[in-house]
C-alpha cells in the first residue's frame, strides 16, 4: 500500500461510478493505481486534485484498434505502405498518446505483424511509451476462402492459435471473412470447424477469442464456434442475435469507421463507388446495430481506430445513441461492459474501491449529452497517474 502522503483526493462536481447512481460533490481516494474510496472525505495528508468544474466517470475502454498502423501524411506516401515493425513500434507513440486524450485508458489491439503491439504493449507497461494499457491479438489469423484446392483445415487453424499464444498473445483474432478499408464484401473464410478448434484450444488455455466478419454468414459460424466477440458484422439475422444472447457473445459493431474512410477517401485513393459501398455498408451497420439492441445483445465500443483516426476512438459512441441507446447504456459499452469483454469486470471501467485508477473528467455531463465524452474531455489519469491535463485549454 502507498503512504499515507502518497495519497490523492481528485474532487468532482458529479461523479458517475457505473457502479450506483451518480454522486454529487464526490471524492475519489486514489492510493497507488487504485481506487481507495469514494465518498465525500478527504483523508489527512491527501494531496488533493480539485475538478469540481468537471464530471468524473472511468477510464474508457475502446475493445477494437489497430495501434501500429501510423500514418503522418507525408506527401509522396500512403496509409497502407510497409515499415519494419521497429519503425512502426516508435510511431505508435502518436497513436497512442492520440487514444489516451480521448479518454480511453484501455485498449484492444487486434492485429500487427512481426511482434508490433507486443513491444507496444510491453513499453506501455514498464513506463517506456505513453498510452492505454493494451491487451493484444499479435498477427490476426488469415486464409483463403474454401475452395476444391484449399479444404478445411482445422489442425491448421488450431496450430496457428497456438502459434500467437505462444508468441504473447492475449487474445486470438481471426479474420472470418473478407472485407477491411473500402472492401465491403464479407465472403466468409475460415469455416465452422476451423473457427471452433481456434477457439476451443484458446479457451482451454485461458484466453479469448475475437472473430472478424463482415458477413452474417461468418458471424452466424463465429457465435456458434464460441467465439468472445464478434467484429463488424451486419445484416445479422435473429436466430444469431438470440443466440449472441444465449451465449453472451459481445457484438462490436465498429460502425464509425466506415465514416472515416469514406471522410478520408482521398488519401486512402477511394474511388466515388467505394464511398457509395462504404456508406451503404455503415446504413447496414447501424440497422443491425439498433436491431441487436432490441434484442439485448451485449455490446462493446470499438473504433477500429487506424493511422489519422486515433483521437477519434470515441465517435463511435454517437452511433449507439443514435441507435437507441440511452447515454447511461452507451457509457456502459465503454466501460462496464468492455471490461466484461476484457475479463476484467470489478477492476476496469468502475470507479470503485480496488479497482484501477483509471479517470477522466470531462465539462458537461454525459448523462444528459453523450457529446461531453466525445469531445469535451478535459483531463485523465491512469493508474493512478495524470496522464491528460487540459483544464486551462478551451
Amino acid at each position: 500500500m502507498a503512504l499515507l502522503a502518497e495519497l490523492k483526493a481528485i474532487r468532482f462536481s458529479k461523479l458517475i461510478t457505473m457502479n450506483g447512481p451518480a454522486i454529487r460533490d464526490a471524492v475519489v481516494v486514489i492510493d497507488g493505481d487504485r481506487v481507495r474510496s469514494v465518498g465525500r472525505e478527504i483523508p489527512p495528508n491527501a494531496t488533493v486534485i480539485d475538478l469540481r468544474s468537471y464530471t468524473g466517470l472511468p477510464g474508457l475502454i475502446d475493445v477494437h484498434v489497430h495501434m501500429s498502423y501510423y500514418w503522418d501524411r507525408r506527401p509522396g506516401t500512403t496509409p497502407w505502405q510497409e515499415r519494419p515493425a521497429a519503425t512502426s513500434v516508435f510511431l505508435a507513440q502518436e497513436n497512442a498518446r492520440r487514444t489516451l486524450e480521448s479518454g480511453v485508458t484501455t485498449a484492444r489491439s487486434l492485429h500487427a505483424n512481426d511482434g508490433a503491439d507486443f513491444a507496444i504493449r510491453e513499453l506501455i507497461n514498464v513506463a517506456a511509451m505513453p498510452g492505454p494499457r493494451l491487451f493484444v491479438a499479435g498477427a490476426g489469423l488469415f486464409r483463403e476462402p474454401p475452395s476444391p484446392t484449399r479444404p478445411p483445415d482445422p489442425d491448421r487453424a488450431m496450430r496457428a492459435a497456438l502459434q500467437q499464444i505462444g508468441a504473447g498473445a492475449d487474445w486470438v483474432k481471426l479474420f472470418g471473412s473478407t472485407g477491411s478499408g473500402a472492401d465491403v464484401t464479407g465472403v466468409q473464410t475460415f469455416t465452422y470447424e476451423e473457427m471452433k478448434a481456434a477457439v476451443d484450444v484458446a479457451h482451454r488455455l485461458g484466453k479469448r477469442v475475437a472473430i472478424h466478419s463482415y458477413g452474417p454468414s461468418g458471424a452466424h459460424d463465429a457465435v456458434r464456434a464460441g467465439a468472445d466477440s464478434v467484429e463488424h458484422a451486419v445484416d445479422l439475422d435473429d436466430d444469431t442475435l438470440s443466440e449472441m444472447v444465449r451465449r453472451k457473445t459481445f457484438y462490436v459493431p465498429t460502425v464509425d469507421h466506415n465514416r472515416y474512410y469514406a471522410e478520408h477517401a482521398s488519401e486512402f485513393q477511394y474511388s466515388a463507388d467505394d464511398v457509395r459501398r462504404l456508406k451503404e455498408f455503415l446504413k447496414r451497420n447501424l440497422e443491425t446495430l439498433r436491431r441487436a439492441i432490441r434484442a439485448g445483445v451485449w455490446i462493446a465500443m470499438g473504433s477500429d481506430a487506424v493511422f489519422t483516426m486515433f483521437g477519434e476512438n470515441t465517435r463511435e459512441l454517437r452511433w449507439f445513441v443514435d441507435a437507441g441507446m440511452t447515454p447511461e447504456e452507451t457509457l456502459a459499452t465503454a466501460t462496464t461492459n468492455a471490461a466484461a469483454l476484457l475479463g476484467m469486470g470489478g477492476k476496469l471501467g468502475v470507479i470503485a474501491s480496488g479497482a484501477f485508477a483509471d479517470l477522466v473528467a470531462v465539462e458537461g455531463d454525459p448523462l444528459a449529452n453523450i457529446d461531453a465524452v466525445i469531445s469535451r474531455v478535459r483531463w485523465v489519469m491512469k493508474g493512478g497517474t495524470v496522464v491528460v491535463d487540459w483544464r486551462t485549454r478551451h
